[in-house]
């Protein structure tokens, strides 16, 4: 007989226990006290470039008003002892519908940057993917995580040929899928940055994966290491790609046989054309409020995308993802799983390695004990019976 594997709620009681030797949790519990320490301890820019949002930021605003449109309506006597929270996107099996979503230049808010975010999630068998943007190369990266699933983004560059070297070498690092942005061809108005005149890449953070990419550093008149000032300009004219088409695309379709999913899609229309390109899933996303001011909320988009792909097409939910409440709204209104960002950053900015970790596992017991008290066995399970509108 197999042993029970021991339920992500368990948390809680660990934490209790330790409470018994007056021992608490290391950070705040709630996502706004989490917040509100990581400005109290962050720089100004730091912490205003990972908070931050295009315009008034009201596109933020209206992904969490989104989710409190619905309400959850627990159900009685669910029989629910043993929970499945465990779930299959693409070729990757999650042990629960949560991916750490990729976010750029952590090395802003950490020194120990993704390769801290690599280990907690390698720990926790947890899946994660990694930005394009990062501090650290995806290399290193792949080197910290050897035992959970990773996904690679990719923000397709102007330079095709760097493209294809990017995505050969996340082949080659043992990714599982490449998430494809879209919505971040080129940057957009972000006033709490604009105040500080702060972007981090002109000082050279979070360009490791092009820095250390062989077809980008033949660009180059001296290497990175010689003239890095020479480095970052050659980066800043090959980022944007605002000329970017369907056409370019279906081209990187045709560059590998990995799973590609498109991250950015609020139209129909637009999921569905990725679909017909061969694109194997899309994640609703508006970027967590960063490209757009007074964008609709992806929670508001995801039913119209997911019925606009054809069945078995998985569809994701990324922006203002917060509990695990939110986590069982966005499977309800038809997300395979859904993309967390500023929660574990906050993290990882307070406590590194161990405050990801806390809030991952924070995250999951939540997410497990929310299904329990809404009588239900499984993720399989959730459905839109589960959801009513706010009155």
């Amino acid at each position: 007989m197999s042993t029970p594997q021991i339920p992500f709620s368990a948390y809680q009681f660990e934490i209790y226990g330790r409470g018994l030797g007056g021992e608490r949790p290391a950070l705040p519990t709630t996502y706004d006290d989490l917040q509100a320490r990581a400005k109290a301890e962050l720089s100004d820019t730091a912490y205003g470039y990972v908070a931050g949002g295009a315009g008034e930021e009201r596109t933020m605003r209206a992904n969490r008003e989104a989710f409190d449109r619905h309400r959850l309506v627990p159900r009685l006597l669910g029989e629910v002892a043993q929970r499945d929270l465990s779930r299959r996107v693409l070729n990757t099996t999650l042990n629960a519908p949560i991916v750490l979503g990729p976010v750029g230049v952590l090395s802003i808010v950490h020194p120990d940057g993704e390769l801290a975010v690599a280990r907690a999630c390698n720990a926790l068998g947890v899946t994660h993917c990694l930005s394009n943007a990062a501090s650290s190369t995806m290399e290193d990266v792949a080197a910290a995580t050897p035992d959970a699933p990773r996904w690679f983004q990719l923000y397709p560059p102007n330079d095709p040929e760097i493209r294809r070297s990017l995505v050969e070498r996340a082949e080659a690092a043992g990714n599982e899928a490449i998430v494809v942005t879209l919505d971040t061809l080129t940057m957009p108005w972000r006033p709490r940055d604009i105040t500080t005149a702060y972007l981090p890449f002109l000082v050279g953070e979070g360009i490791a994966n092009y820095t250390s990419d062989p077809v980008f550093r033949s660009r180059l008149e001296k290497t990175p290491e010689e003239d890095p000032q020479g480095a970052i300009q050659r980066w800043a004219m090959t980022f944007p790609n605002p000329g970017m088409t369907w056409d370019d695309l279906a081209a990187l379709r045709d560059e590998t046989d990995l799973p590609l999913l498109v991250k950015g899609v609020l139209h129909p229309d637009d999921a569905r054309r990725a679909v017909d390109l061969g694109i194997d899933g899309v994640i609703v996303s508006n970027h967590g409020g960063r490209q757009v001011d007074g964008s609709i909320g992806a929670l508001d988009a995801l039913p119209g995308v997911v019925d606009a792909v054809p069945d078995g097409t998985p569809v994701l939910l990324d922006s203002g993802v917060r509990t695990g409440s939110d986590v069982l709204k966005a499977l309800a209104l038809g997300a395979q799983a859904v993309l967390i960002a500023r929660p574990y950053v906050w993290g990882l900015a307070l406590g590194g390695e161990e405050g990801v970790t806390q809030i991952v596992r924070g995250l999951l017991a939540d997410l497990d004990l929310s299904l329990a008290m809404c009588g239900l066995k499984g993720v399989d399970e959730v459905d839109e019976r589960v959801l009513v509108a706010r009155p």
